[in-house]
């Protein structure tokens, strides 16, 4: 399991010449980052005085993005996953008429599976970004930058999710399919764009 490596374990496979993880798998774990520094951020409020009014929402935030980081963490290794059925399906037989049906029919499913983790990767990593904007507005202003920090890596997990999806789509015949998941991605990056400008405008430090 991938993620179950070391920081140093995984980097050093990411480095090497094996296909994953890759930039899958690489978003999911900037999503991940982003989650877990938003519920520092919340863990960081929750408890002071300062805060006592926005507490109770701090730990629903915290117990939200703790979820979505576990959710995450888990497309890690169900983006590579994915990309290795991909990979085995064109290891298939194609000796025959029917075993070239079976095989193209094979790898059309499993391109869309690789299409359909790292989409739902990048709306994890979206969801984040309504919690990261509460926890810049109304967490710990010593924390500030590193919801800011939290903001970026979730935008970085969409965007970067995202081209996973759209090389997918390039080999897919499913016209509908292809229409119906190319607008998805196009909400979706300029959703994440928008959010982080939004966010980021309200880190003040001075």
């Amino acid at each position: 399991m991938l993620a179950d490596k070391s920081v140093k374990g995984f980097l050093q496979e990411t480095a090497s010449d094996a296909p994953v993880p890759g930039g899958g798998s690489i978003a999911a774990m900037s999503g991940a980052t982003a989650a877990a520094l938003t519920s520092m951020v919340s863990n960081l409020t929750i408890g002071k005085k300062k805060y006592e009014a926005v507490e109770e929402t701090m730990k629903e935030i915290r117990d939200r993005v703790d979820a979505a980081r576990e959710q995450l963490i888990d497309l890690i290794d169900k983006d590579a996953d994915s990309f290795n059925g991909v990979m085995a399906c064109f290891k298939m037989p194609k000796e025959t008429e029917e075993e070239k049906a079976a095989r193209k029919e094979a790898i059309q499913q499993a391109t869309k599976e690789a299409a359909q983790v790292p989409l739902e990767i990048a709306e994890k990593a979206m969801g984040l970004m309504k919690d990261i904007e509460v926890i810049v507005q109304s967490g710990n202003s010593n924390a500030v930058t590193d919801g800011a920090v939290a903001a970026m890596l979730a935008r970085t997990a969409v965007l970067s999710a995202l081209y996973n999806v759209k090389i997918n789509l390039g080999g897919i015949k499913d016209e509908t399919y292809v229409k119906e998941m190319a607008q998805k991605v196009s909400d979706l990056e300029e959703a994440a764009q928008v959010q982080e400008k939004k966010i980021l405008e309200q880190v003040k430090l001075d």
